[in-house]
């Protein structure tokens, strides 16, 4: 059994970077700590020990409300296949409904049955396949084309 809680200091989120893609940088998660609308919720077991965590950013549009976006989602490999992946799910769900969202949804990978299977069963529904397009944006890169003025 885990007890998720919404992580607050940037020591929980460098505390849970084995279950990041990549190392947790401190000056990265305070940003995302200070930057509103941004959630994450640890999955802890009884010793402490961070088994998964769940993602959130809250975006709205002018013309559809508020939604909360399941931006990412991990559960260490030897907490797999019990449970937390989903009740993270469910917790961040909860925790978008208080926020007042009136929807919420994710992008997942079309041929991971792991993560479809979790978020199926936490109540989500097929709403079509989509393509994911990217940029790479960091310093040294072509300008885009947009502009300040």
């Amino acid at each position: 059994m885990v007890e998720i809680r919404r992580a607050t200091t940037v020591a929980e989120l460098v505390a849970a970077e084995h279950l990041y893609d990549g190392p947790a940088r401190e000056e990265w998660a305070a940003r995302f700590l200070a930057a509103p609308g941004h959630l994450m919720l640890i999955a802890y077991t009884e010793d402490g020990f961070p088994a998964g965590f769940v993602s959130g950013v809250e975006m709205t549009h002018p013309d559809k409300d508020t939604e909360m976006c399941l931006y990412e989602l991990s559960v260490d490999e030897s907490h797999r296949r019990r449970g937390t992946g989903r009740a993270l799910t469910e917790a961040l769900l909860t925790a978008a409904r208080a926020r007042g969202c009136h929807g919420a949804w994710v992008g997942v990978d079309t041929d991971n049955g792991p993560a479809l299977a979790t978020y199926r069963a936490a109540g989500a529904a097929d709403e079509g396949v989509f393509a994911m397009l990217g940029w790479e944006l960091r310093p040294g890169t072509e300008d885009q084309g947009l502009s300040a003025e």
